[in-house]
């Protein structure tokens, strides 16, 4: 595999990204295009890293309501078997006859205790049955209490509402080139002050060992005031750029990755939201152009923002030969 050799030398490189530079030591991208890191934790026993708080919150919705409904199936199975371990006579009300109506009359007063609802039908009598059917009250409240909370905290959690282009491109721009790529927020979730920030990370061969060097990528703009529409970032090829100079054969043997950081001021949740993603040189498309995704009504009195197409583009010439 061939490593680039020459960079350019007025390229701005960054010391403090808090990635490896060894490239020996890293294997793969450096973000997921969700902008999670693309690490595997190992080295240290699993409930000892284990956030419990932060994996219910941060997981997707499906699971988070499938794991409630396990959980809630689970605690009143292991009830019902304490109820019919005491003995069912100690439980009034109940008439049956089969063991699948028993388990089913006990299953189901513990889901009436647990969830303090209490028809009334059923009624503990005597002490080891009510101490049970008060402990199993006492847990319903205590769950209940942190699922609502684990349920608003997702829901309040301060996200950024960001889609990014499935690509980015090599395009032309200002009788050159640059990198750009495109990114819109998908919810009425708008951002103000928003600010946009390029790195470029290459494997070069320096000294004799191959390193992962990273660049700052100036942006032809980089700021927004508000974010409302799609907003294409362009890193203009230019003489400051890590890029300048290279061919396509160049930039894919330095298995180049573009890591792109947006951060904002969201209205709604009043916070600061940060978010990010990355392109790999495999996502790299050279010479296109973004078609425009937004057009006026027919009353031509606002503007119509067409989501599905922000990963559309046409084929441009450039002036620069990559291949």
């Amino acid at each position: 595999m061939l490593f680039l050799k020459h960079i350019n030398k007025k390229a701005k490189s960054e010391t403090d990204t808090g990635l490896s530079t060894v490239s020996s030591l890293v294997g793969g991208r450096m973000l997921n295009r969700d902008g999670s890191p693309n690490l595997q934790v190992k080295g240290m026993r699993f409930f000892e890293r284990l956030n419990i708080y932060h994996a219910l919150l941060s997981m997707p919705l499906w699971r988070f309501l499938l794991i409630v409904v396990i959980f809630f199936i689970v605690i009143n199975v292991l009830f019902a078997g304490v109820y019919l371990w005491i003995g069912l006579e100690h439980l009034g009300g109940i008439e049956t006859h089969s063991t699948t109506e028993k388990f089913g009359e006990a299953f189901f007063f513990s889901a009436q205790t647990f969830t303090t609802v209490g028809y009334g039908r059923i009624s503990p009598v005597g002490f080891m049955a009510s101490f049970v059917a008060s402990l199993e009250a006492l847990c319903g409240l205590l769950s209940f209490a942190i699922a609502t909370g684990l349920m608003y905290g997702r829901f309040a959690r301060p996200k950024a509402y960001i889609q990014y282009s499935a690509h980015a491109l090599f395009a032309p721009f200002k009788d050159g080139v640059a990198l750009m790529m495109r990114l819109v927020p998908y919810t009425k979730n708008y951002l103000v002050n928003a600010e946009a920030r390029f790195t470029i990370s290459m494997k070069v061969f320096e000294e004799g060992v191959v390193k992962t060097r990273f660049f700052s990528a100036a942006l032809d703009i980089n700021k927004a005031s508000t974010l409302m529409s799609n907003w294409t970032l362009v890193h203009p090829i230019n003489h400051d750029s890590p890029l300048y100079g290279l061919k396509k054969e160049d930039i894919e043997a330095a298995e180049t990755e573009l890591l792109v950081f947006l951060e904002g001021f969201d209205e709604s949740f009043s916070s600061t939201v940060v978010t990010r993603t990355s392109y790999t040189y495999r996502e790299f498309v050279y010479g296109a152009k973004f078609k425009p995704m937004y057009h006026p009504s027919e009353d031509g009195n606002s503007t119509i923002l067409y989501l599905d197409k922000l990963d559309d583009y046409e084929p441009a010439t450039l002036n620069i030969q990559f291949v």
